[in-house]
């Protein structure tokens, strides 16, 4: 049984935002696959829902006319996955989202929700900061609080960096009356890059990641320097996180053991795992350093082609 106050159907994305306004207490879903496991288990018993499941204006992948790949909120893990746009221009996301879950979870859960609940462990969340994603926030214009009648609510919109979108464990930049709208990764953040994500648990399926690690790189010609290079993890810390003195220190080095050995002793010393019933800190750095090392190796043999010859 599901111990739930109110339940509202949103018509529209106008809709949502005005229940939301009049009771700010009330929780959005989607999929659901989250939230209502936390009404059954009682950590939300006798919540409010506001539903925006079946808003056609909220799902779907397309490009925009500069190239900018946008994801709406609405969209599936499977969906992403099997997206042609995705695949021939993200694939490290397509990878990262088919990591979420099982197959039942994938099917229903939206990467709008993975990023919204906030946590460090979203699977989707630290690839898109390895792709410099920006989170495209849609809500009620200032002074909505003077209405009345919230059937004519004014919404405006606003552009969030998504290293900004994540406030602390459980909290992002969501005020009253917002939801996340589109989610935007311009052409200069994939074309030329490769990426992989490589999530660590303990059990082999539908596990929660322990760590997990996301390394979106461009290299020059033939593959002898790395040009650019983004580090993100998910678990290394209360938020998502990228490790920009560790990006900044690796651009320009020439690829080789020094460059493998590098990426794994800087990223451990600027993350901040902590000890949990999932794993030590301890475990966690040496996942760090490991996992890093063999994110950025398979970003090279991509880049290379198919078969690309190891130099780690």
């Amino acid at each position: 049984m599901f111990d739930i106050e109110r339940y509202h159907q949103a018509a529209d994305l106008q809709d949502a935002a005005a229940a939301l306004c009049a009771d700010p207490q009330a929780i959005l879903i989607a999929g659901g696959t989250d939230v209502l496991i936390e009404i059954r288990e009682g950590k939300r018993a006798g919540a409010s829902l506001v539903s925006i499941q079946g808003l056609a204006e909220l799902k779907g992948i397309l490009m925009e006319a500069d190239g900018t790949l946008l994801i709406r909120p609405l969209t599936t893990f499977s969906e992403i996955t099997a997206d042609p746009l995705i695949r021939q221009n993200l694939p490290v996301l397509a990878h990262a989202a088919d990591q979420v879950g099982g197959p039942q979870i994938r099917h229903v859960g939206t990467i709008g929700g993975n990023l919204c609940n906030g946590v460090t462990s979203a699977d989707t969340a630290s690839t898109l900061f390895a792709l410099n994603a920006r989170l495209e926030v849609t809500g009620p214009a200032p002074g909505w609080e003077r209405q009345e009648d919230m059937s004519d609510l004014l919404l405006v919109k606003r552009q969030v960096p998504i290293d900004e979108f994540y406030l602390g464990p459980g909290k992002v930049a969501l005020q009253t009356g917002e939801l996340l709208t589109g989610i935007r990764i311009a052409s200069e953040d994939y074309k030329g890059y490769h990426g992989h994500y490589i999530k660590y648990s303990i059990r082999s399926a539908m596990d929660i990641a322990t760590l997990g690690c996301a390394v979106n790189c461009r290299f020059d010609e033939g593959c002898r320097h790395v040009e650019d290079l983004r580090l993100a993890f998910g678990v290394a810390g209360p938020v998502p996180m990228r490790c920009p003195q560790t990006e900044e220190a690796l651009r320009g080095m020439a690829v080789g053991p020094v460059l493998f050995r590098e990426i794994g002793r800087r990223a451990a010393e600027e993350v901040k795992p902590r000890d949990s019933w999932r794993a030590s800190k301890a475990f966690r750095l040496q996942l760090v350093r490991e996992l890093s090392r063999r994110a950025l190796q398979q970003a090279l043999d991509d880049a290379k082609g198919e078969g690309g010859q190891a130099h780690a």
